[in-house]
């Protein structure tokens, strides 16, 4: 029975190992794009803080901050770890 799961746990193991090796480079690639967009976000919520439009100002320090890299770009770095994480259980489970 336990050779049977192993079996079908193989192919879910190479999913999840491929999927968090492609997304891993995908969102290291993206980095740099991202960071120079909130700075540019950044940039435009000091313009309308100086020109007195604090509303506007606070929506682009938040979406300034959602797309550094501290703010949505961890979370899908934490969601990457996870699916490799998976990854590895599995194949440690294959192998034991």
């Amino acid at each position: 029975m336990r050779l049977i799961l192993k079996l079908i746990a193989m192919p879910f193991a190479l999913a999840f190992t491929v999927t968090a090796a492609f997304l891993s480079f995908v969102l290291s690639a993206s980095a740099i794009f991202f960071s120079i967009a909130s700075w540019l976000v950044f940039i435009g919520a000091v313009i309308l803080f100086i020109t007195g439009e604090t509303l506007g100002g606070v929506a682009f320090v938040v979406v300034a901050f959602l797309v550094s890299p501290y703010g949505l770009h961890a979370l899908a770095g934490r969601v990457v770890d996870m699916l490799g994480n998976v990854g590895e259980e599995l194949r440690g489970f294959i192998v034991s």
